[in-house]
């Protein structure tokens, strides 16, 4: 992106910093630009400078900034009916629980707020199957090294990465962890847990553990595996999910069903949603088991289901598998000029990672503050992964573009180095 589009910002805002840092807990490490608006895959800042966006909000904004279709969805619904208790029916709720299963292998919804909140609901699930199902108390969920699966206390533990864990003991009893995509270590752990595994949970491409893309015939080997001991497998699809690796459900790429999933970011496209998904055998929750204030009001349903609708009507799928192969074709394309210090590209559709070498000087983070100071926003998977999770809507022209801001960042970054 030229410096002249950049600079074409219609508006400036008043912002202070340091006000903002008095009063909002200092839990994140912020970027130094304050976004105050956006449409399509473009954000402008306070100070009126224009971004790319492929962040979208961390695999969030499905539909990009100010979308037609959502604003719509908002407006009426907000006219309409906003919130009620689930102490009554609601329509919009049971209108997107019936797209949800009539597009994945699912047969019953549960809905929340977040990632976190579906993955807690999922764990929630597993112990009590292995409880009244398989009549094991002290059960175990065998989860992936660097994986992710929030940030509750239960989610953290679940979450195979030691720093999000650090200073947060005593954590959760009844987890274990593996290699992601290692068969051998994971008959291992079963051999060493016995009859206690009740679920084994698993991202079906790692997002925050370096966009690693799961292995077909490692899945193909679990799913055998827990059917072999009912085991329930759980994939998290809070970061994969609807549509941003080409298809609806990021477990499609890898030949396998999931007993249970979960689903947000993506699912409501930046308005605040999250899904527990599980198939009728394992479906144990009953009333009192487990509840949600907020979850599935008729306001993030509604606006959820415009998504998922616009998801088929505009054949979204599709343009995030044929504008992620332009994507990764392009990085591949920069790796070879720079293969010194890039290591790989590897990813499915719209969620993707430029894989910086282990002994190379340069950190993914500052690849990413070069490539914002060219109008583009990117973020970073760990130390050593930048990663590009654009809007699904993303043009192949949009594409071009990233391309040539992200070999520009590289170029200046490396030359620093």
């Amino acid at each position: 992106m030229s410096p002249e589009t950049i600079a074409a910002a219609p508006t400036k805002t008043a912002f202070n910093v340091e006000r903002f840092d008095r009063y909002v807990m200092t839990t994140y490490g912020r970027f130094p630009i304050a976004l105050e608006k956006g449409r399509g895959c473009r954000v402008w800042d306070t100070e009126g400078r224009e971004y790319l966006d492929f962040v979208a909000g961390i695999a969030t904004c499905t539909l990009g900034h100010a979308h037609p279709v959502a604003i719509e969805a908002v407006t009426q619904q907000m006219q309409t009916l906003h919130h009620v208790s689930n102490l009554y029916y609601n329509v919009p709720q049971g209108e997107l629980a019936e797209w949800l299963v009539k597009n994945s292998c699912a047969d019953r919804a549960f809905f929340c707020n977040s990632g976190a909140e579906a993955n807690e609901g999922a764990i929630k699930l597993v112990r009590k199957y292995a409880n009244t199902v398989r009549n094991i108390e002290d059960s175990v969920i065998l989860t992936a090294k660097a994986s992710f699966h929030g940030r509750t206390v239960a989610t953290i533990t679940a979450t195979g990465q030691p720093k999000y864990q650090k200073n947060f003991t005593p954590l959760v009893p009844g987890f274990d962890y593996v290699p992601y995509n290692d068969i051998a270590a994971l008959e291992a752990a079963l051999a060493k847990h016995g009859e206690k595994v009740a679920g084994i949970m698993l991202e079906a491409i790692q997002g925050e553990g370096g966009v690693r893309p799961g292995d077909k015939a490692y899945f193909q080997r679990v799913r055998e595996l827990c059917d072999e001991r009912d085991i329930l497998l759980v994939i998290d699809e809070v970061q994969a999910g609807m549509g941003r690796t080409g298809k609806t459900w990021g477990y499609e790429n890898l030949g396998i069903e999931p007993d249970v999933f979960t689903s947000a970011k993506g699912l409501g496209g930046g308005i605040p949603i999250g899904a527990l998904m599980t198939k009728e055998h394992c479906n144990v929750l009953k009333p009192g088991d487990h509840a949600s204030t907020y979850g599935g009001n008729p306001f993030v349903c509604a606006v959820a289901l415009s998504v998922c609708k616009t998801l088929d009507s505009d054949d979204l799928r599709t343009n995030a598998y044929e504008r992620g192969e332009q994507l990764r074709a392009g990085l591949q394309a920069i790796a070879a000029d720079y293969s010194n210090d890039i290591e790989q590209v590897r990813g499915w559709g719209l969620i993707d990672g430029l894989v910086i070498r282990e002994e190379s000087s340069v950190t993914a983070i500052e690849v990413v503050k070069a490539a914002m100071a060219k109008g583009l926003l990117l973020v970073p998977a760990g130390p050593k992964v930048v990663r590009f999770v654009p809007p699904l809507i993303v043009t192949a022209e949009e594409i071009d573009l990233a391309l040539q801001a992200t070999r520009e960042a590289l170029a200046e970054t490396l030359g620093r180095a």
